[in-house]
């Protein structure tokens, strides 16, 4: 899967993030602090094109990380077609691509564990969206 994968800060969990996804066979594309650490990178910036790359299917996904988590995932938001659910731990995942269809996932820099990404990442790979729930796509349909 080809999945794009951004943040504003290179930190150990995002390299512990990229080990991870490219020892699953992930092809990744990079942005933000993942490329060049010596530009200031601005979350919202970095947000938007990461999401233009799923919308435009340039990547199959994206997984992106902020200080908070919130604030890129709002940024990826604005882009048309994008579903993006900041998630903190495996069962909001679960429930963000079951009930949602996420289509980009936002993690906390300053709250995710190494063990807690993993498992985040695992969930979001096994869970598929529940097509058969028509209240849920009613939903949806709604947001986009």
């Amino acid at each position: 899967m080809k999945i794009v994968v951004a943040s504003d800060e290179r930190t150990g969990l995002t390299d512990f993030v990229i080990k991870y996804l490219k020892d699953k066979g992930h092809k990744l594309t990079y942005l933000g602090d993942l490329i060049d650490k010596r530009k200031k990178w601005k979350w919202v910036d970095i947000g938007i094109e990461a999401a233009e790359l799923v919308s435009k299917a340039k990547v199959d996904q994206g997984i992106l990380f902020c200080w908070s988590g919130t604030g890129i995932c709002m940024a990826a938001n604005k882009v048309k077609g994008i579903r993006a659910a900041s998630c903190w731990d495996s069962e909001t995942t679960r429930l963000a691509r079951k009930w949602d269809d996420a289509n980009v996932l936002c993690m906390s820099l300053r709250a995710t564990s190494e063990q807690v990404a993993k498992e985040i990442i695992d969930v979001w790979f096994l869970t598929k969206f529940d097509e058969e729930s028509l209240d849920q796509a009613h939903k949806l349909d709604k947001m986009i």
